[in-house]
């Protein structure tokens, strides 16, 4: 098992608290970068969810997905245990000789892709997509994972 993939609702809304909420691991840094996802203000698009590229830990990220509805149009989250060095991991070999933990690819608003070092997380994250009613959810395997880089872009 690779990871995992669905669809979530393309809304206004806390979908990566909805999905990450219960599953975030202290301890964990986050890598953000190359994303276009806002803030709702007076019920529209207004600032910038997350700064350009950049590095926060779990404590800042929590505090983003959690505290304001936002409109998710492309989103790159990658993260790292506290001691590693958050560095841009592009293709899935990567990500297996790297020290990152966890990858969440966003596109088009709504079509997630995860990918998870840890065989239960990506458990519990399919039952939690479940719960949360996301379409067309999958499990990631090395026979159906057609993607060739781990990037939004």
């Amino acid at each position: 098992m690779r990871g995992i993939s669905f669809e979530i609702p393309n809304k206004y809304g806390q979908q990566l608290f909805d999905l990450l909420g219960k599953l975030l691991i202290e301890n964990w840094h986050w890598r953000i970068g190359g994303e276009e996802s806002y803030i709702i203000e007076e019920g529209t698009l207004g600032r910038d969810m997350f700064p350009t590229v950049c590095v926060i830990d779990s404590d800042a990220f929590l505090k983003i997905i959690s505290e304001e509805d936002y409109y998710l149009i492309s989103t790159d989250l990658k993260a790292f245990p506290s001691y590693a060095s958050a560095k841009e991991v592009a293709t899935y070999q990567e990500f297996l000789e790297s020290d990152c933990q966890f990858v969440l690819l966003l596109v088009d608003s709504c079509y997630v892709t995860i990918y998870c070092k840890q065989d239960d997380v990506i458990r519990q994250l399919h039952k939690q997509a479940h719960e949360e009613n996301y379409k067309n959810i999958e499990y990631i395997t090395d026979d159906n994972d057609a993607r060739t880089r781990l990037t939004t872009i």
